[in-house]
């Protein structure tokens, strides 16, 4: 059998035999231990395609792998092939029509390196190791969405290699069913190959963490929902309670802390800065830190890459927020001082401005009217926390979620069951059923969120 599949691919076919199979099957998420029967690392097209009619023909499981980053393990599965598109790194960056190319196994970082020397970026997430593909799919949100909108706000299109085998292109003029799910609907309809995105110029911005005592989190907290509707569209700060990471990054005096956090990013000249930062400056109490600076946008996503390094042990829970009422706030801060490690954190995601100005119906991602996007992560590096990170977790969802609109970005889900998948698309759930009927029928591609036929 494995013979059969290496003949049909140029790309490595890694099994359980292979000197490299251990570490080819690690995933970002330490807490997710899962043993594939073959993993293909495809260097083409032709291979994606080809390691697709393997997986429908043999009947195996079909986990697609792209920067490997989902906190949920839908990188890889049990028993499975694993369609592994890490190779495929190719990045084209059109600097006339501001549009770059991407393909599938390209991070945040490979598609910001190539895109900053044209004074360009695409809005994406906070952290450069994220894989592209997963984070698109997911919707995307990051530094730039209030500006910018969602990466899928900036999706022009995709090529798809369909469960048939096929190597199809959506976008609003061709297969408009198909790129309306793709924006937001999960890896549910096929394995992409290409992403084409609009890009934007950006630069240099001014940014940087903003640390206060865990005492004025209320009062902080009760301020940035009020500040936030009024500030403008190019800044974005998203909050966070957390605590201060021991490493030589920070003072030492501030190591192991608890705090709430103002992390901003300005799409700005300084002399701008300083008026957009006047409110936090002068309506706040005294922070502990203020890291804010000019610096370069990659430098900006890839802030906190060296805290979250591969192999972390991690359990988030996510929910879409509209409003923050003094409850929730009560609520917010009797969890995170349980907090079971140093790195484990709530952080709210902006989503308002350009969000909101695309209908809840024009793609599958439907929260266009919410404000933030919310995280509960467990996070520590020790594998005999995990039950501590998920126990936590959970029970600062369960507590905080009355006050949430219901559902979640798909990005912050572990494996939560058809009933989340519900709440998470809604009214367009139904619509996205119909497109995975028309696509994917004998539901192939179900190692994800899945939506059911």
């Amino acid at each position: 059998m494995t013979t059969d599949l290496r003949d049909r691919l140029r790309g490595d076919v890694i099994d359980a035999g292979d000197d490299r199979y251990e570490e080819a099957r690690q995933l970002y998420n330490g807490m997710i231990d899962k043993r594939p029967r073959f993993i293909v690392r495809c260097t083409s097209v032709t291979d994606v395609i080809g390691a697709v009619r393997y997986g429908r023909e043999t009947g195996l499981a079909i986990a697609i792998r792209g920067g490997g980053h989902n906190g949920a393990g839908f990188a890889s599965c049990d028993d499975g092939l694993v369609i592994d598109l890490s190779p495929m790194k190719g990045v084209r960056v059109d600097p006339e029509g501001r549009t770059v190319r991407v393909e599938p196994g390209c991070t945040q970082g490979d598609m910001d390196r190539a895109t900053h020397p044209f004074g360009l970026a695409v809005p994406a997430g906070i952290v450069s190791s994220t894989g592209v593909a997963g984070l698109t799919l997911g919707g995307g949100h990051g530094y730039l969405t209030r500006q910018y909108g969602l990466t899928i706000d900036n999706l022009l299109e995709a090529d798809v290699v369909l469960a048939d085998g096929r190597l199809i292109t959506a976008s609003a003029e061709q297969h408009p069913d198909l790129f309306w799910a793709l924006r937001g609907g999960g890896g549910n309809f096929g394995v992409v190959t290409s992403f084409r995105f609009r890009a934007h110029p950006v630069s240099t911005v001014f940014g940087g963490p903003i640390f206060y005592d865990i005492a004025d989190a209320r009062e902080v907290m009760r301020w940035y929902r009020e500040f936030l509707p009024q500030a403008p569209e190019r800044f974005s700060p998203f909050l966070g309670l957390k605590r201060v990471p021991s490493v030589e990054a920070f003072p030492r005096d501030l190591w192991g802390r608890e705090i709430c956090a103002l992390v901003c990013c300005f799409d700005g000249p300084a002399d701008e800065a300083d008026e957009v930062m006047r409110p936090i400056r002068q309506q706040l109490p005294a922070p502990l830190l203020d890291g804010c600076t000019p610096l370069p946008y990659p430098a900006l996503q890839s802030l906190f890459d060296p805290l979250l390094p591969p192999g972390l042990q991690w359990y988030w829970k996510g929910d879409i927020v509209r409003d923050l009422p003094d409850e929730a706030i009560d609520v917010h801060l009797e969890h995170a001082a349980k907090a079971p490690s140093e790195l484990s954190l709530m952080h709210l995601y902006p989503i308002d401005g350009a969000v909101q100005r695309v209908g809840a119906d024009e793609t599958a991602w439907r929260f266009r009217d919410a404000t933030w996007s919310m995280v509960i992560a467990g996070i520590d590096p020790d594998p005999a926390s995990a039950d501590r990170l998920t126990g936590w977790a959970r029970d600062y969802w369960q507590a905080v979620h009355p006050h949430t609109v219901g559902g979640a970005y798909v990005n912050f889900m572990m494996d939560e069951g058809p009933d989340r998948v519900r709440a998470t698309y809604g009214d367009n759930l139904a619509r996205l059923a119909e497109v995975k009927r028309a696509y994917d029928p004998t539901n192939l591609f179900r190692v994800n969120h899945n939506i059911e036929v």
